[in-house]
């Protein structure tokens, strides 16, 4: 059964994947329509054609390797040959604003889709507690004063927070007058202390003050060095809120804020991927891998079967939000053949000929893509390499769910 779940959750983000691939180019059909320019073909996927069928001008179908798509729109540089009645459609005659909307839209779809995804998420499953807010999700039995890993209760065990009498949603805002704004600084100062200590929370929206007897215990922590201590510490027995859930009209704020932070921290991905290729190297020689490798859309398809198979369904589903924006942002990578490559050419033709109007001077010839070829064809073989090593690396030593 389980296995089988397995295999339904790698379709199924695959299926999701398919999707995003599918809405991607329809962003950029419909975007060239609206704007009267001709599309002439809009397929899913590359190599021999499964089926198609006309409408209109354009012709819409399948082809037998999902791995992408593509909307054909004419005169897409000024160096193709368009039939005369079609120039004043063709998409190099159309203003440098319509152009750059339609080549942004393949990846305006995907942050779209993206928030949708996160929107849906956070009244249904919940969205996860990303910020790491100090809020309880449940205030244990007691704390075991020395190692117990059966989660039982031993005799004479404290329960600080319990006879506190904290309570699963209270935020803890102060300890001992020092701010708690995340989980992590509660941890510490908690830590820290032990016997009588005020505590200030957050319960129903209105502050309270109560007194927590904090109790001193034993415990095997890392020692941040890849090490391992055992040193008395300060314990109350709380575990933290992972995730929120919000009413439709409160979804809408908090989807928008996880929507940045989904963004930073995608940007951030991308500025350490170059980085973290050796280690996509060392994972397919069988050395250590884990979820910071990079990985191709095989090894996010084995995650979401693995997630499927642990009912992680809230990690499924943001695994496929957090892949809409980062496709959306590396497509926008100033990069031939990326659009955002196109987009760059566009905006530079627009920016030169504006310059050369103030001095007097007619606008410049269109950019000769067949001069920017050799770089697209570095940008090409990397991006493939790349993809061939993740894939490998997925295949060999995929990053598995512990």
């Amino acid at each position: 059964m389980n296995t089988f779940i397995n295999i339904l959750g790698v379709l199924l983000f695959a299926f999701g994947i398919a999707v995003s691939i599918a809405l991607h180019e329809f962003g950029h059909l419909l975007t060239a329509k609206a704007f009267g320019m001709k599309v002439t073909r809009y397929f899913i996927g590359f190599g021999p054609r499964l089926f198609s069928f006309r409408k209109g001008e354009t012709e819409y179908g399948l082809k037998a390797i999902p791995a992408g798509g593509f909307c054909e729109i004419t005169g897409m540089t000024a160096l193709e040959d368009v039939h005369p009645d079609d120039r004043k459609r063709a998409f190099y005659n159309q203003k440098v604003w319509k152009r750059v909307v339609v080549l942004a839209a393949g990846s305006i779809t995907h942050f779209i889709l993206g928030f949708i995804i996160l929107l849906i998420l956070a009244m249904s499953l919940g969205l996860p507690n990303n910020k790491g807010l100090p809020v309880l999700q449940e205030v244990t039995p007691c704390v075991p004063v020395a190692n117990v890993t059966d989660g039982s209760c031993p005799s004479g065990s404290p329960a600080p927070a319990k006879n506190a009498g904290l309570q699963p949603g209270d935020e803890i805002i102060a300890i001992a007058g020092q701010q708690t704004p995340t989980w992590p600084d509660m941890q510490r100062i908690t830590r820290e202390r032990t016997g009588p200590t005020e505590f200030k929370i957050i319960r129903d929206g209105q502050e309270k003050t109560v007194t927590v007897d904090v109790a001193k215990v034993t415990r095997t922590l890392t020692d941040g060095k890849g090490g391992k201590e055992t040193k008395e510490i300060g314990a109350i027995g709380v575990l933290p809120k992972e995730s929120f859930t919000y009413s439709p009209i409160a979804a809408i704020p908090a989807a928008v804020s996880f929507t940045g932070d989904m963004f930073v921290n995608t940007w951030k991905g991308l500025l350490r991927f170059p980085e973290r290729i050796p280690a996509v190297v060392q994972a397919i020689g069988g050395g250590e891998r884990d979820l910071d490798t990079p990985i191709s859309v095989v090894g996010a398809s084995r995650l979401g079967g693995d997630a499927a198979e642990r009912g992680l369904w809230a990690f499924f589903v943001l695994m496929l939000a957090g892949l809409n924006f980062f496709v959306g942002v590396f497509n926008l990578l100033p990069l031939l053949p990326l659009d955002g490559g196109h987009i760059a050419v566009n905006l530079y033709e627009r920016v030169r000929d504006w310059i050369r109007k103030l001095r007097g001077k007619p606008a410049g010839a269109p950019v000769n893509y067949m001069r920017l070829l050799p770089l697209t064809y570095v940008v090409i073989f990397l991006g493939g390499a790349i993809t061939l090593l993740t894939v490998t690396a997925d295949i060999v030593n995929p990053i598995r769910l512990q």
